[in-house]
């Protein structure tokens, strides 16, 4: 049990982005290793038990970043603050348990072939469930892993993440299965080693075939990004916010200046990168819109925003990003409808009193009602704000309005130095492959760049670097095969698991031998 429980956790360390080295393939080992905690289990309570505890400290560990925030920003003592990684952890990991059950309950009763399908599916249903659960957290996904290889990851424009997460899982239990065999019942672990590299041969196969076809496109738009690096410690202080202005007007006349010939379509500032009520008028909000006027270029920016419900009589707090056209005036905006609980609101805030938020700003936000894409001319531009980059039904909405690019404005400086802003910039991957769209990625303190729709990654910037950059940005109307049938993805995985659940139940139990050292 021990060396399982090791397998996942260098897995969930290593497979995803860390402060070490990534090694994508080792994500593999967490599905690999859970899937033997559940076969090596007595019962379903123990395999739950150990695949939620395995899980649970794995996920504790990839996700470490999240005291850091906690700390810096709460003032909360590392005593305190390091624990909410491991509580986090734990939470993702129930869906941990819930696998090893799955898999100690039917997959020890198949064979090698409906036992690794069942396990792939019930993988795949498991990681939608977390983007749902408790207002949906889909972070360490296992497609997620493979975003610096973007050949093993163009399944995704067929099946989505969820599918290619329980193809994924299926090579990983496929390898399982047959140490399973061997070390319980004598066969050989051959025949699940092989399946394992079919699958994974397969997804690569398919890879290079996607990327040697000519991708063909609808045409381009010059998009300039600006990176401000505006210290998040001084960023909501109003003694700063003239220099975070002078910043941001400083680096765009710049960037223009240098594209003198070819102005770029949009200039692109990240999240609340303007941090006042952009919509007052003033002289905060005026040296914004007379830069767009001057350099004759619209302006995409971030900025909190407000209005008074009418029936309430209340004050709503938005997270918006406004389009400011050419002439320098508002022409329409964006509002984050997915929210970061404890961060931009509190659940429950009624009876949780109590509790303030992390996140520095102007109260708690509501949820926006004004989502549809912003329009320059031919550039139809689907807005995900910061962490709604990680939810792929947010991005199949705005490429279902209309978008032909994807922009994300984030700011990350919350979590200085650590793997969260790449593995933000891997969750974004996704997003790209599956819609086959441009992701245009805007952050305060780094990873910006720039997706192409096949996931691969241009000119990433460092982390708290101050610099600006522009790129002649793929622009995609078609629709992929997973943007037609998405709806029918979830159902399909669901019958296959209960047809190999049914089956099992039919099939005789393929118990391990009572000399077997397994666990």
């Amino acid at each position: 049990m021990i060396y399982h429980s090791l397998l996942v956790l260098l897995g969930s360390f290593f497979g995803f982005a860390n402060p070490i080295e990534q090694f994508p393939p080792a994500a593999l080992l967490v599905p690999g290793g859970l899937y033997l905690l559940g076969l090596g289990a007595q019962s379903p309570g123990q395999a739950m038990r150990r695949g939620w505890v395995a899980g649970g400290l794995g996920a504790g560990a990839s996700l470490y970043w999240v005291a850091v925030p906690v700390h810096d920003f709460a003032y909360v003592p590392w005593a305190l603050a390091a624990p909410c990684a491991v509580l986090l952890g734990m939470t993702l990991g129930f869906f941990s348990g819930l696998y090893s059950m799955a898999c100690q309950h039917v997959s020890r009763r198949l064979p090698l072939l409906p036992a690794a399908l069942f396990a792939g599916m019930v993988w795949g249903l498991l990681e939608a469930a977390k983007g749902h659960a408790l207002t949906g957290f889909p972070w360490l996904v296992l497609p997620a892993a493979f975003a610096p290889w973007p050949l093993l990851i163009q399944g995704l424009s067929t099946v989505g993440s969820w599918g290619l997460a329980g193809v994924l899982a299926m090579a990983a239990a496929s390898w399982a299965h047959g140490r399973w065999l061997k070390h319980g019942v004598g066969a050989s672990a051959l025949p699940g080693a092989f399946l394992g590299l079919v699958v994974m041969a397969a997804l690569f196969l398919h890879g290079v075939a996607v990327l040697q076809e000519p991708q063909t496109s609808d045409g381009t738009a010059l998009v300039a990004v600006v990176q401000g690096n505006v210290d998040q410690s001084v960023k909501w202080n109003e003694a700063y916010q003239q220099e975070t202005i002078d910043r941001y007007v400083s680096l765009s006349r710049s960037l223009v200046t240098q594209h003198a010939q070819t102005p770029p379509k949009v200039l692109v500032w990240p999240e609340t990168s303007m941090p006042f009520y952009f919509q007052e008028p003033g002289d905060a909000s005026q040296q914004v819109r007379s830069l767009a006027a001057d350099l004759g270029v619209p302006v995409l920016l971030g900025a909190p925003g407000y209005d008074r419900d009418l029936d309430s009589n209340q004050y709503r707090f938005f997270n918006r990003a406004y389009l400011l056209g050419a002439d320098g005036a508002i022409q329409s905006y964006y509002e984050k409808e997915h929210l970061v609980p404890f961060g931009e609101y509190i659940p429950f805030g009624k009876h949780l009193t109590f509790l303030k938020k992390l996140v520095e700003g102007p109260g708690d936000f509501t949820p926006g009602v004004q989502v549809a894409p912003l329009s320059l001319g031919h550039l139809s531009m689907g807005v995900l704000i910061c962490y709604e980059t990680i939810f792929p039904e947010l991005a199949q909405k705005r490429v279902a309005q209309g978008a032909n690019v994807l922009v994300n404005l984030s700011n990350d400086a919350w979590f200085g130095k650590t793997a969260a802003p790449t593995q933000h910039l891997h969750l974004a991957v996704l997003r790209a492959v599956e819609q086959r769209r441009s992701v245009v990625r805007a952050t305060n303190t780094g990873i910006s760049a720039v997706i192409r729709p096949t996931g691969v990654i241009r000119t990433p910037t460092r982390l708290f670097e101050t610099t600006v950059f522009a790129v002649e940005t793929e622009l995609m109307a078609s629709h992929t095969l997973f943007h037609r049938w998405h709806n029918a993805i979830l159902p399909v995985m669901a019958g296959l698991s209960i047809i190999c659940y049914l089956w099992s139940r039919i099939a005789p139990c393929r118990t391990p031998s009572k000399g077997a050292h397994y666990s």
